[in-house]
């Protein structure tokens, strides 16, 4: 069985090589070509697959995606053609939260406000978003959440519609899938006319899909008023991306917010065990067999420290967005934008999560509990 894996799916060879011959490729390497005689096809988010891809891969039946969004993948091809398909939901969706949490702590310091004293709207509350609001409210930050999917399957209660986090938030959250067609579409969600909308002071944050966001009229609003703050993780047409644009980011990086170690292998571990039961065979490896000891292990904090200290403290000893924005900016100056976000991509260093790391508090640091507890690191009282 001739497995064909995208080179940035990590552990490939210790999951997929126990259930066939593993090809490791660089995502825009796999083509028609390379799918002529592989029986499985493993990929993350970059590469497309549709029907020119597949039409000539008689032998291919089964087609895994290493990844919470599925917009990449023509889902209807593959099963006009016999092909399975799983995906894996929530795999990095705890990643995404520690780089927006980690994104307002650091847009705080530099603008000196406390996040505590904001209103955060968020715009799709699924995987991603359900955990933020939960992490955010655990933090004591006043949300409100906005998901007109959710709010009609299940009830208004709770939910708000896009106009009045426009009206009301100071930070907007967006982290909705791409549907471009539908009475829920989100392609330009926030439009010309909602970006125009946006009070002055606003931080509007994009780490859900970047077609969501007219970059266009974001950059003309950024380049002109210059009076909001942009935090984007993600980009129409990447990777060549609007370069003025990401100029005028205040936090600029190249759609790794999911790309934590654990997300990774999570979703490696996802996709091994649906080709497993694609095949009838058991899924003997467990996640715990992937995962190596965090390289920061601990911090043991005391009083004296504010919470919005303590919180950035914590956030950078495990992960912080600055070095990912200042990758990107370094590697695109070096190998253009698009090349420059790819390599970035490719030679992401090492990153793990919050709830890798424990937080010991002594004596007076003692208040800080809650705080760090919601933000979701591992807290003891010593």
């Amino acid at each position: 069985m001739r497995i064909v894996v995208d080179a940035n799916v990590p552990a490939a060879e210790a999951c997929f090589g126990q259930l066939g011959e593993v090809i490791r490729l660089p995502s825009r390497q796999i083509d028609a070509a390379a799918l002529r005689d592989a029986d499985a096809l493993v990929v993350r988010s970059i590469t497309r697959v549709d029907e020119p891809l597949v039409e000539g891969a008689r032998r291919l039946r089964f087609v895994g995606t290493c990844t919470i969004g599925t917009d990449h993948v023509d889902e209807q091809a593959l099963a006009e053609r016999g092909i399975a398909f799983a995906s894996a939901p929530g795999c990095n969706a705890e990643a995404v939260v520690d780089h927006v949490l980690g994104s307002l702590s650091t847009l705080g310091e530099r603008q000196g406000w406390q996040l505590n004293e904001r209103r955060v709207g968020i715009v799709g509350v699924g995987n991603v978003g359900g955990r933020l609001l939960g992490r955010l409210t655990a933090m004591g930050i006043d949300c409100l959440a906005c998901d007109p999917p959710r709010a009609e399957a299940e009830g208004p209660e709770g939910f708000h519609d896009l106009a009045s986090l426009i009206d009301e938030c100071d930070v907007i959250c967006l982290h909705t899938p791409l549907a471009r067609e539908g009475p829920h579409g989100t392609r330009h969600l926030l439009d010309a006319q909602r970006i125009a909308d946006l009070a002055p002071g606003t931080v509007l944050l994009n780490a859900g899909r970047g077609d969501c966001v007219d970059g266009q009229a974001l950059r003309q609003r950024l380049a002109g008023q210059g009076d909001i703050t942009a935090v984007l993780d993600v980009w129409e047409q990447e990777p060549a991306i609007d370069s003025a644009l990401a100029d005028l980011a205040e936090i600029a990086t190249p759609h790794v917010a999911g790309y934590s170690l654990d997300g990774k292998l999570r979703g490696t571990h996802q996709i091994y065990l649906a080709l497993a039961r694609h095949l009838d065979l058991p899924g003997r490896l467990t996640l715990d067999d992937l995962l190596p000891p965090p390289s920061v292990v601990s911090l043991a904090l005391g009083g004296g420290l504010a919470p919005e200290e303590a919180l950035r403290l914590c956030c950078r000893a495990v992960h912080d967005p600055r070095r990912d924005h200042d990758s990107l900016r370094r590697e695109s100056r070096r190998l253009g934008m698009a090349g420059g976000f790819d390599a970035c991509r490719a030679n992401y260093p090492r990153r793990r999560e919050f709830a890798t790391l424990d937080v010991t508090l002594r004596g007076a640091g003692a208040e800080l509990e809650l705080l760090l507890k919601g933000a979701g690191f591992r807290v003891s009282l010593g």
